[in-house]
């Protein structure tokens, strides 16, 4: 039996009847689609999703990009277990997908894109916004969108949809591949009719593995946890992707192991775990840094060892120090030189708990007791930063993550990715349950929290969900906005105005670039951007976007304001103008370096002095090997 459709009516049908099953537990894959229409889509997927409304919800975006974080944020939230499709028309519509989906795939995170192409039968050539290539007839714009999907391809016949869909769904489930996958489109194609085998609709299901440890790899890493005498667990986005949290308590509290956390895994154990240490790396806590500096082996959880977390290779210095990998996918699991356990995160923190035990294995009392002191201290920091002294005065940042802090439970759910606030955010949060630390710091893209917010609240309709932005975040991509408006959807936006790119200002000044074209200012004389803060009003921009704005002046203001945003049941923000943390509680520096290569020869006295300070970091960075 055959049923004639459309390509993209077809495609349509497919989508809305694939699933995931995980333990048991079976959803959508493809829970909705995204979508912004012009020529390139608008006969096509446009009309199909019209005629399967009944069966493919849709979301009206207002930009490409933030379609994207926005089917990210909804996949994050589901476990990597159902995501949203993306489509768009050809040319503009199509390029802007590129950061959205290098965002995806960087972060190993499910998202089906469905861009337009130009035609595939050449009935005119060139048509509107095409590109041209005269080496190759073949390429057109969406071409861009190779290197950053883990899977491409470009359905020129009808009859390759079949393959191309199906391998599509392949790789968006496979705990390893998983990441942006694209489906370039004709639009031609799109609108073609063919007689599509009936059972290419039928309802189909795939199983995300959990496999196992090898025995051999286990039984060394068994080995190697056993003859630590200073072990120091890293968990990273993986302990989230997998739900091993429980099993990483478990292994934590049998073995008393401390945890400490990237960004991404951060909430692995809630901030009060005894074993909890806090954020590791460049914005990680004294606590967790002072650890890894003289840990004999580190054991990296799901983790994809980025410069941040090994403090640009200067974090792990003890002699001798060996690593032991749990990773799922192998190419993670031997970087560092380490002792690879390739395994699903769950399945292998299992299995290790189960094999330590046998011994009765556990760290030395003294060795708990340390950590467990330090980890007081550095509580102790935390209160300090979040304190205000006078609540009638503009807060500082840190202080405005103190009032959140005061209002939140574990329902909440915050949203990060750019700016100063992630390494506030690593080094202060306190985590009260395992998904309400959501930072996108893999490829820490501006603009991502709005929308991602919007994701975050679709996959969980009942929990408050808080998007953090700054100023210079803000104002890269506010436009979904009017998205949340229109669908009613109850996100809160905590607007934090400090007059520019605080941390990349910071940055600059530590590099000898003296904050140049960090601040939103007018221009001085000299041709630095240091003179009046610019007279914009973002708090007006946004209400001028259908939200409701919430201002605060003090943090007296900003409690309240926070309380009453919290219960509201629509869009609402709140915006607040903070104080530098100069000479008042701020957060603590960076406890571990970072490698921003300094101007090698300079004249001006900041930088000369910044490449000093450089080479001194630079002669303690090592190849672990």
């Amino acid at each position: 039996m055959t049923i004639r459709l459309t390509v993209a009516q077809a495609l349509v049908r497919f989508l809305a009847a694939q699933h995931t099953e995980r333990d048991g537990t079976r959803q959508r894959l493809i829970g909705a689609t995204w979508g912004i229409f012009g020529h390139g889509n608008v006969a096509g997927i446009g009309q199909a999703l019209v005629e399967y409304a009944d069966v493919m919800p849709y979301h009206q975006g207002r930009n490409e990009q933030a379609m994207v974080h926005a089917a990210v944020g909804y996949a994050r939230q589901s476990n990597r277990l159902s995501t949203h499709a993306v489509t768009t028309s050809i040319g503009p519509g199509a390029t802007n997908l590129v950061t959205g989906a290098a965002l995806a795939t960087i972060n190993h995170l499910p998202v089906l894109l469905l861009p337009g192409d130009v035609f595939a039968t050449r009935p005119a050539d060139p048509v509107l916004q095409q590109l041209e290539v005269p080496y190759a007839g073949d390429v057109s714009v969406n071409d861009s969108l190779r290197p950053v999907s883990r899977y491409f391809d470009r359905v020129t016949r009808p009859e390759a949809l079949i393959p191309a869909a199906l391998q599509a769904m392949r790789v968006l489930t496979d705990p390893v591949e998983t990441g942006a996958v694209t489906l370039a489109l004709p639009q031609d194609v799109q609108a073609e009719a063919y007689d599509w085998p009936e059972e290419f609709f039928a309802e189909r299901t795939w199983v995300v593995r959990r496999p196992g440890a090898d025995p051999t790899e286990l039984a060394e890493a068994v080995q190697a946890i056993r003859a630590a005498e200073r072990p120091l667990i890293v968990a990273g986005g993986g302990v989230h992707h997998s739900r091993a949290e429980a099993a990483l308590a478990e292994l934590a509290e049998t073995t008393g192991i401390p945890v400490a956390a990237t960004q991404a895994g951060k909430g692995s154990l809630p901030y009060d775990h005894p074993q909890d240490v806090g954020g590791i790396g460049h914005t990680g806590t004294a606590t967790a840094d002072e650890l890894a500096r003289t840990a004999d082996l580190v054991i990296g959880v799901g983790t994809r060892w980025t410069d941040f977390t090994t403090a640009s290779n200067t974090l792990f210095a003890a002699a001798g120090v060996r690593f032991l990998n749990l990773n799922i996918a192998p190419y993670d699991g031997h970087k560092l030189a380490g002792l690879p356990l390739v395994a699903d995160a769950r399945s292998g923190l299992t299995e290790l708990t189960d094999g330590l035990r046998l011994h009765g294995h556990r760290v030395a009392d003294a060795y708990r007791a340390a950590y467990g002191a330090a980890k007081e201290a550095w509580e102790r920091r935390v209160d300090y930063a979040y304190a205000a002294a006078d609540p009638d005065a503009r807060p500082t940042q840190p202080q405005v993550l103190g009032a959140l802090d005061a209002v939140v439970d574990e329902t909440d759910v915050i949203i990060n990715a750019a700016g100063s606030m992630p390494g506030d955010l690593h080094k202060l949060w306190r985590a009260r349950s395992y998904d309400q630390y959501h930072l996108e710091y893999g490829y820490s893209c501006m603009g991502y929290e709005i929308p991602a917010a919007i994701g975050v609240r679709l996959a969980a309709p009942d929990r408050p969900v808080w998007a953090l932005v700054g100023d210079g975040t803000y104002l890269m991509m506010p436009t979904e906005i009017v998205t949340a408006v229109q669908e009613g959807i109850a996100i809160k936006v905590l607007l934090v105005q400090n007059h520019g790119y605080a941390s990349i200002g910071g940055l600059s000044e530590s590099v000898g670039g003296e904050r140049f074209g960090t601040a939103y200012r007018f221009p001085s004389d000299d041709g630095t951007y240091t003179g009046a803060p610019l007279p914009v009003d973002l708090a007006a921009n946004a209400e001028s976007l259908g939200m409701r704005v919430l201002r605060a002046r003090t943090v007296r203001d900003l409690r309240a304001a926070l309380a009453e945003a919290r219960a509201a049941d629509t869009p609402t923000c709140v915006y607040v103008e903070t104080e530098t943390a100069d000479t008042v509680s701020g957060a603590p520096e960076a406890q571990a370096w970072w490698d921003v290569p300094v101007a090698e020869t300079a004249t001006r006295p900041s930088a000369v002095k910044a490449r000093e300070l450089y080479e001194r970091h630079v002669s303690t960075r090592r190849r672990h090997l």
